[in-house]
């Protein structure tokens, strides 16, 4: 019969494996848009739409790994953050989850809609250039709002939620804990306007910031020797 703190600690580690995976993502998705692609030198919507032609199921399984499948995973680590720092912030940590499972779903729903939008225009632009053109533009301006496009604003305000109940009841690592501040901050600042820069501050931050997590998540939680517990 499994114990209840085995029960706990799978779960704990069930998140710093998730942790991991979406610090991987991120760098997966540097590596792939900048490195690979150079998707940023790319501003024309025809030249984007012939990009997308030539590099459809490579960018498609992109998006799969650091949208979709991003967003499932960051709920199972949003449930483990709950679970272990529930009982120092119960209602922080209510509004906390909450948040991460609303980033979570615009994250799913953002990359699905992006794969379908974009072997829309790549089908439509042999037809009708300028039709893919005005497709991609208004799907790029939907998607680009649902996935924090304009501000990382639920990405850091759930950054920075857990950050401070993680403070309030000492549970992580101090500077683990700054560092999340830094993140939720950034994020949270990078919607206004003129300051959208900062996305790129909250991107890089919070990679780091997953990275502690799968550390912290997957250490087995110390026991005390037979007799001596008390």
């Amino acid at each position: 019969m499994r114990t209840r703190s085995g029960t706990t600690y799978d779960l704990q580690a069930s998140g710093g494996v998730a942790a991991l995976y979406l610090a991987a993502a991120y760098v997966a998705g540097i590596a792939y848009f900048l490195v690979g692609i150079d998707y940023p030198s790319v501003v024309d919507p025809l030249d984007k739409i012939a990009l997308f032609a030539r590099h459809l199921r490579g960018l498609q399984l992109t998006y799969l790994a650091i949208y979709v499948v991003f967003g499932f995973v960051l709920m199972v680590l949003a449930w483990a953050l709950h679970g272990r720092l529930r009982d120092a912030a119960p209602t922080t940590m209510r509004l906390a989850t909450s948040v991460a499972l609303v980033w979570a779903g615009l994250l799913v729903a953002g990359g699905m809609v992006t794969n379908v939008a974009m072997e829309t225009v790549v089908a439509l632009h042999a037809a009708d250039p300028s039709q893919a053109v005005t497709v991609w533009l208004a799907t790029e301006t939907i998607t680009s709002g649902m996935t924090g496009g304009n501000g990382e604003v639920l990405g850091g305000l759930w950054t920075l939620l857990v950050s401070l109940a993680a403070w309030r009841g000492r549970s992580f690592p101090v500077p683990l804990i700054v560092v999340g501040m830094i993140a939720g901050a950034a994020g949270l600042v990078s919607a206004l306007p003129g300051l959208a820069g900062l996305v790129a501050v909250f991107g890089l931050t919070q990679l780091v910031w997953f990275v502690g997590l799968g550390v912290v998540l997957l250490r087995r939680p110390r026991v005390a020797p037979l007799g001596l517990a008390g």
